[in-house]
């Protein structure tokens, strides 16, 4: 079975660089984002009792889920997001271990936002923390997602702070600067995972 490398970082962090600049080295990578989109497709199980739960409203016209009509349903109501959690939880991480154990690598990178928060690192036989200071992160959280900046500092003080992930992490890569420093990083972390997961 694969080394499992769990990556994480805060909104705005550079997961998703981060991410891509291992798969482009072949390295497998589960991004728990898109696992949790499948958990929920159209058709789904968990689609059927969301909506039975909240309403048509929570679904577009086209009848795939409204995930920022969800978001705004649930992000200041522990009671729903629980109920949510509950839902949609079981079945992401059935979908994670499942992808996990058909990984063909001698590692594989398992992407979750919120790995610390939701307590996923027991998953991991490493953690990798994507790290910038938070006004930075901030900003590009802004110029990503088009959202107000009051929207973006809620989703912060949600998840776990810089201090936390630093503390949770093995390796960090900093991600302060360009993009392009990343790669390097990624290079140098890639040799140590490859010759981690060969150690007995």
């Amino acid at each position: 079975m694969s080394m499992v490398v769990g990556l994480t970082g805060g909104i705005g962090s550079g997961k998703t660089a981060v991410s891509d600049a291992f798969a482009a080295l072949g390295v497998p990578v589960i991004d728990a984002d898109i696992v949790a989109r499948e958990v929920v497709a159209a058709g789904s199980p968990a689609l059927a009792n969301i909506v039975s739960h909240f309403g048509e409203h929570i679904l577009t016209p086209s009848g795939e889920l409204d995930r920022a009509a969800l978001r705004a349903r649930v992000f200041n109501n522990e009671t729903e997001k629980a109920w949510l959690n509950n839902l949609t939880h079981p079945a992401i991480r059935e979908q994670m271990l499942s992808q996990i154990a058909a990984a063909d690598y001698p590692y594989c990178i398992l992407a979750v936002p919120l790995l610390i928060e939701n307590k996923l690192t027991a998953m991991c036989q490493r953690v990798l923390v994507v790290d910038c200071p938070e006004a930075l992160q901030l900003k590009r959280a802004m110029r990503r997602d088009g959202s107000d900046e009051e929207l973006i500092k809620n989703i912060m003080r949600a998840q776990a702070s810089r201090t936390q992930r630093k503390q949770c992490a093995d390796d960090i890569i900093d991600n302060s600067g360009e993009l392009s420093a990343i790669a390097n990083q990624v290079a140098l972390l890639h040799k140590q995972y490859l010759a981690l997961s060969k150690a007995p």
